[in-house]
């Protein structure tokens, strides 16, 4: 019998933007159908959060998460964002913004972005 030992040394790193998969029907694959002014405001608030202290930005997930209540109307059928906590809501708010320009309903989005990343601090 052979033991299995893993050298997996994975570890957080820095955050990376995510793309989700265009939905069928939609843009082509690799398409990002996010408006450019969003895509640069998301990468602001992804790079802010990743400055943060957990403490701070424990304390500030009411603005991400009231964020996430005013896109989930956005995206066809509406989905149920759990709060799944400060290591993964942005991940969550940039796949519901994807899903809103996917959807086209994107108008106004770059505005909620620049207002919640104001209020991150």
């Amino acid at each position: 019998m052979t033991e299995h030992l893993t050298n997996d040394t994975a570890g957080a790193g820095s955050p990376a933007p995510a793309v989700p998969s265009p939905s069928p029907g939609t843009a082509g694959a690799g398409a990002d159908v996010v408006a450019p002014e969003a895509r640069v405001e998301l990468d602001r608030i992804r790079r802010r959060w990743a400055e943060l202290p957990l403490e701070r930005a424990e304390s500030r997930m009411p603005v991400l998460r009231r964020l996430l209540a005013d896109l989930t109307p956005r995206s066809d059928p509406q989905p149920v964002v759990p709060d799944l906590g400060a290591a993964v809501v942005v991940d969550q708010v940039s796949v519901l913004v994807w899903d809103a320009y996917a959807d086209g309903r994107g108008d106004g989005i770059p505005g909620l972005l620049t207002t919640a990343r104001r209020e991150l601090g």
